[in-house]
């Protein structure tokens, strides 16, 4: 079928997708209704649905639909700024030159927000154990800097991490936490839903999610007060008056009844979707079992959404590997691969791989922020990688992890395929 000569590739006819949307029909009876009866804006049925669907959902009391996670996080920065701070000049973030603890290894939405109230990110590493933010490098960059009052906290492809000691190191140090449960919606952590830990959450339902509404997400919150901030706020900030009046800066960021519509077609089959996932990941897992590389770590206590099955190589099966900026080159080698040999070997058989999230301090927008890791702390340096051990970790398991397609729709005869694909990549 396939070996590293190239020889006798056998090409899926339809694209098999890293995670792509799957459509039930009951979006399509919710979207209709909207149109019918004409409510095609920020307000409906399907908007009210979903906020009282996602805290349930969330464990929370309250939600706000907007119209992407992004917009959800960007609030909850807001929020979190103005309660710690008070509200800010105009012209000026809740957070303007206030430091920031983030998780390092996630996608740049989760850091976007922080910039935009004027944050300053330090980026606390990855735990191996994990994946997610480590709480031993979180709980030191407090001692470094006791003055830091907000940390931002991310799930990373739907595996959660030990959420529950980075609440309790924040609650230590009378910080705020906001969850960015993007990735994570229908996943525990301690036998609560992610999302529900933070002071401020979000969820997302971009097009490639667990469950979508092709955009779209929810501020999530205990407190009613703060969410009906979020409400104003994603409305332009408009008061309540017969004009328009405007006391503060406002957004455009609720999310429409027709895409609340497709949100809220999806949520009854949040369970299955997240059953399929997990077949994926446990066949993935079988599929890897004698070969030399590790699937995403579920912690201890946690119940994944498994939405993306990534894994990482081992050490002594890489072969050596160069990167640069935006390119990057391979040596061939008996018995070893590298995560762009695997891409480009799912390519040729037309299905979809990714890199691993590259960490936050490794951008060139961010390099030059502060980086905190268990054993020291500094900046980011193309020599992360000592002898007798790894130093940064979100590093490493960007240098050697891949996401296998992961599409709920993908058969079991297709996984058998790109799972034998991978394995020739290590003859």
């Amino acid at each position: 079928m396939f070996n590293k000569n190239n020889q006798n590739i056998e090409r899926f006819d339809k694209r098999v997708w890293l995670s792509s949307p799957t459509m039930h029909g009951e979006e399509l009876k919710y979207m209709t209704e909207a149109y019918e009866t004409n409510w095609m804006s920020t307000v409906g049925k399907n908007i009210n649905a979903v906020e009282e669907t996602a805290a349930g959902k969330s464990g929370v009391k309250c939600a706000a639909a907007l119209s992407s996670c992004t917009a959800a996080l960007h609030l909850c920065c807001r929020l979190a700024g103005e309660r710690l701070y008070g509200r800010p000049e105009p012209g000026h973030g809740a957070l303007e030159g206030r430091k920031v603890f983030c998780s390092d290894m996630t996608f740049i939405a989760t850091l976007n927000p922080v910039i935009y109230e004027g944050g300053i990110p330090v980026f606390i590493d990855t735990e191996a154990d994990s994946w997610n933010m480590n709480p031993k490098a979180l709980d030191k960059a407090f001692s470094l800097h006791p003055e830091v009052k907000l940390v931002v906290y991310a799930e990373l492809y739907g595996f959660p991490g030990k959420v529950d000691e980075i609440k309790k190191i924040c609650e230590k140090h009378g910080a705020l936490l906001i969850e960015d449960a993007a990735e994570s919606l229908g996943a525990y952590a301690a036998g609560k839903p992610c999302g529900s830990y933070g002071d401020y959450g979000a969820i997302s339902y971009n097009g490639n999610k667990i469950i979508t509404g092709s955009s779209g997400g929810c501020f999530l919150t205990d407190s009613e007060e703060d969410a009906g901030k979020v409400r104003k706020w994603s409305t332009q900030a408009r008061e309540a008056a017969t004009w328009y009046q405007h006391e503060e800066v406002g957004y455009n960021y609720r999310m429409s009844n027709v895409v609340a519509g497709v949100v809220r077609g999806q949520y009854p089959h949040l369970e299955e979707h997240i059953a399929q996932k997990r077949a994926i990941y446990e066949r993935y897992r079988e599929g890897f079992k004698d070969f030399p590389v590790r699937m995403n770590p579920v912690t201890e206590g946690t119940v994944p959404n498994y939405w993306l099955s990534s894994m990482i190589i081992d050490e002594e099966a890489m072969c050596s590997v160069v990167r640069t900026e935006t390119a990057s080159d391979y040596v061939r080698e008996t018995g070893k691969t590298c995560p762009d040999e695997i891409l480009e070997a799912l390519a040729k058989i037309n299905a979809e791989g990714r890199p691993i999230w590259k960490p936050m301090h490794m951008q060139p927008m961010y390099r030059m922020h502060e980086f905190v890791t268990v054993s020291g702390t500094g900046r980011y340096r193309s020599n992360a990688y000592i002898a007798g051990g790894v130093k940064d970790v979100g590093a490493d398991i960007f240098r050697r992890g891949v996401c296998l397609p992961s599409d709920n729709k993908m058969t079991k005869e297709e996984q058998d395929i790109v799972i034998e694909v991978v394995r020739e990549c290590f003859v």
